[in-house]
């Protein structure tokens, strides 16, 4: 992960870009978020799948697909993270190597894709409490 930004940092997601991302993506943001949970399962299931077997070559399109989809959403240290297990498996593939300087990186994928999913799909949720912005009172 990026130096500096850590798990417990509780900055998973940069709420500026997601209100782009809801607004932008309109009426399709919740199916389009459905999606991104969708997809990212799979990728994190695949991205394992591949650290286990020592494939490097099939770490890079799940990784890649996620780093893609969690930018979209304001989910830089997931994208930062996947960005990180991509790029060391072009490199392995690349060296004919294993990828085994990626398994700390696999290791916190999962946990970290839950918690950011966790936070999106709460403020995405049409019945959550929202908080009143600051210096705006609640009606």
């Amino acid at each position: 992960m990026e130096a500096g930004v850590t798990f417990e940092d509780g900055q998973l997601v940069d709420w500026t870009a997601f209100q782009a991302a809801r607004t932008e993506l309109g009426a399709g943001f919740v199916r389009i978020l459905g999606y991104f949970r969708e997809d990212g399962i799979k990728s994190v299931d695949a991205i394992e799948a591949a650290m286990r077997g020592g494939s490097a070559a099939a770490l890079v399109l799940p990784a890649h697909t996620l780093k893609g989809e969690s930018r979209q959403f304001g989910a830089e240290p997931l994208a930062t993270l996947a960005e990180a297990i991509e790029q060391i498996g072009r490199n392995c593939v690349e060296t004919r190597d294993r990828p085994d300087e990626a398994l700390e990186h696999v290791v916190t994928l999962r946990p970290v894709f839950e918690a950011t999913l966790s936070m999106l799909e709460r403020e995405a949720n049409p019945l959550v409490e929202r908080r009143p912005v600051s210096g705006r009172r609640a009606i």
